[in-house]
């Protein structure tokens, strides 16, 4: 862990499993005991996703008598659509386990709606699922800064991983003469992103820029091109889109994760269907008119105040401790 995190939050403490993932629900057992009876936590709140073993060690502390907990369900693996055979297996097994997982747990927490309508749809106790947004967002840095020259068509920033739909938006580019690309990120699958572009013969219109040294670079980065794609087939989030939102761009975005609850169509911005055809006409429609980016990015960038950090931070705070209080009166 690095000592510069370790101290930027002095009331926050790390205690990684020295074994390995696959001894995380014991040492969460061992080390959660030890850590309650050293500090009476009064609630425990665990990141939840195949294969569970957060969730498993939470259950395990619980029925020791210990402690409540909450399931925090940010993102359901390879929903709505798996980009891996990996992903697939996650979904099936989510959609097996989730619905059982959750019924010793105080409360399910979910960063955007879409998670918690298909919790519920699975048959989950929509009165157990709580909505808390985690996408903080600060006014101070996100601000559009209209000096920065636009260089490029298309922006695409992300961990190149196979759910960012990055080899739809390369073949969306590559149907577009003279449509330029900047790319912010990089992943295990950088190098099949580039040889992509190099075999459809848009190399030439591609910037790789890899990962920046600071949020402002990025930010910067971003705003050099014209629009902001974000293609995934599925998601939390993204924060990339909402920043791309905030620092004003016109953002072009799938139906998944929090963009659904966010975006208006044709108001802050606009919804493709998947495909490469559909990603392409809906960059094409806002190469052509000026004005409607220009008024698109303007509504984008009210999304500040929606995910402000200190409102959001406060509502999390307020989760946890009705969470901790309905817990307990379920004992009395």
């Amino acid at each position: 862990m690095n000592n510069e995190l370790r101290n930027s939050f002095p009331n926050v403490f790390f205690h990684p499993s020295r074994r390995g993932l696959w001894y995380q629900p014991w040492w969460i057992l061992i080390k959660g005991d030890e850590l309650i009876k050293e500090h009476h936590h009064d609630v425990m709140t665990v990141h939840e996703y195949p294969p569970f073993y957060n969730g498993i060690g939470a259950k395990w502390l619980h029925r020791a008598g210990k402690i409540p907990y909450c399931l925090e369900i940010h993102h359901i693996v390879g929903h709505p659509v798996a980009a891996s055979w990996k992903e697939k297996i996650g979904r099936i097994l989510s959609k097996l386990y989730l619905k059982r997982d959750a019924y010793q747990a105080a409360a399910v927490r979910t960063v955007n709606e879409s998670v918690k309508r298909t919790l519920t749809e699975w048959g989950m106790p929509g009165e157990k699922i709580h909505v808390a947004p985690s996408f903080y967002l600060n006014a101070e840095t996100l601000k559009p800064d209209p000096s920065i020259p636009k260089k490029f068509d298309v922006a695409f920033c992300a961990r190149i991983v196979p759910n960012k739909g990055w080899d739809t938006v390369i073949r969306a580019i590559a149907s577009l003469p003279d449509v330029s690309i900047i790319v912010v990120g990089d992943g295990p699958e950088r190098t099949p992103m580039e040889q992509l572009a190099f075999e459809l013969g848009m190399i030439n219109r591609s910037t790789f820029k890899g990962w920046l040294n600071s949020n402002a670079d990025v930010y910067r980065a971003m705003q050099s091109a014209k629009m902001f794609v974000m293609h995934s087939t599925s998601e939390g989030g993204p924060r990339i889109a909402l920043e791309a939102m905030a620092i004003g761009m016109p953002v072009i975005a799938t139906r998944v994760g929090v963009m659904p609850d966010v975006i208006q169509e044709g108001v802050n911005g606009v919804f493709t269907d998947g495909t490469a055809n559909g990603l392409a006409a809906k960059i094409t429609m806002l190469l052509k008119d000026a004005r409607m980016r220009e008024n698109l990015g303007k509504e984008a960038s009210k999304i500040v105040g929606k995910f402000e950090r200190g409102k959001l931070v406060k509502e999390y705070a307020e989760f946890l401790k009705s969470s901790a209080q309905t817990a307990a009166s379920e004992l009395t």
